[in-house]
């Protein structure tokens, strides 16, 4: 009976956020043309674009999964899915896909998985996202710098400032999984910081929960360096779910009519809009309506 008022909790809650952000989105515009351009457009490119996104999301899903039960946490498929699903909806309507991840740790809470395990599996996903956007950019970078500059121009520095701001990004969290003992240094001495400039007002008690929060850390993170072809299966995974979903683009656009730009140019396009603005504070859903404005 729990289980159930949960569930309904649960959906009431997502239909709720879901409508709120459908009202916020569509606000002030002529729903009669959007629904206009959706009819004229080719069903079947259509259907290909969604079926990209969902294989996207489901893709997420087997990462969580995979990573749980390598972790000793027992978990369902279908809440990894659900996991997915939210941390998909609240990336595209927050800044910088902010929102994503703790949303995801909340649902992971309420089926009592372990927060530091939890914490450690989606930061690998970030850190296997991040580094699969800096391995993007590197190679558009070495082997496509011409067509770069050819589409991007004087704005070649943005994609530039994207991948330095994922690399730094992308470094700094792997010093907190593989090296947890500077972290826990970093950690502490910040915290110390912001309590001594009366940011925090010092606690006890806050420094015994952040030393045994990291003590947590250090043993999960410990497993983690000792399981290199775990995170290389996790990276593949990412690097397939990335180019799948710099796809859709092409797919959207071939169902508006579109016929001028390659599957390639395009999906090279997308991957370049989104390695440049992923670090900035826009809405994740804004990296493909990007491209159309370029």
């Amino acid at each position: 009976m729990r289980n159930k008022k949960k569930a309904i909790f649960n959906t009431i809650f997502l239909i709720l956020i879901f409508s709120i952000t459908v009202y916020m989105v569509f606000k002030g515009e002529d729903l009669g043309e959007i629904i206009h351009t959706v009819r004229q457009a080719d069903p079947v490119y259509l259907l290909i674009s969604v079926v990209c996104v969902v294989l996207f999301i489901l893709g997420e899903s087997v990462i969580i999964f995979y990573m749980m039960r390598t972790l000793g946490a027992k978990v369902k498929m279908g809440h990894c899915a659900l996991y997915s699903f939210v941390g998909f909806f609240f990336s595209c309507i927050t800044p910088s896909a902010s929102g994503g991840q703790p949303m995801q740790i909340y649902f992971m809470k309420k089926d009592k998985l372990p927060i530091p395990v939890t914490t450690l599996v989606l930061m690998i996903v970030t850190i296997t996202y991040k580094a699969v956007l800096v391995v993007i950019g590197i190679v558009i970078w070495i082997f496509g710098r011409g067509f770069l500059e050819g589409y991007l121009g004087q704005y070649m520095w943005v994609f530039y400032l994207g991948v330095g701001l994922n690399i730094f990004c992308v470094t700094f969290m792997m010093i907190l999984v593989f090296a947890p003992g500077l972290a826990k240094w970093i950690m502490v001495k910040g915290l110390k910081l912001i309590e001594h400039f009366r940011f925090l007002k010092p606690k006890a008690t806050r420094l015994e929960k952040l030393e045994a929060s990291m003590d947590q850390y250090h043993e999960t993170a410990a497993f983690w360096a000792s399981h290199k072809l775990v995170i290389l299966k996790v990276f593949l995974i990412t690097m397939a779910q990335r180019i799948l979903l710099f796809t859709v683009t092409y797919w959207v656009y071939r169902s508006l009519g579109f016929h001028g730009y390659s599957i390639i140019t395009l999906t090279i396009l997308q991957s370049v809009i989104s390695v440049s603005v992923d670090m900035l504070p826009l809405p994740g859903g804004w990296e493909s309506v990007s491209l159309f404005i370029w």
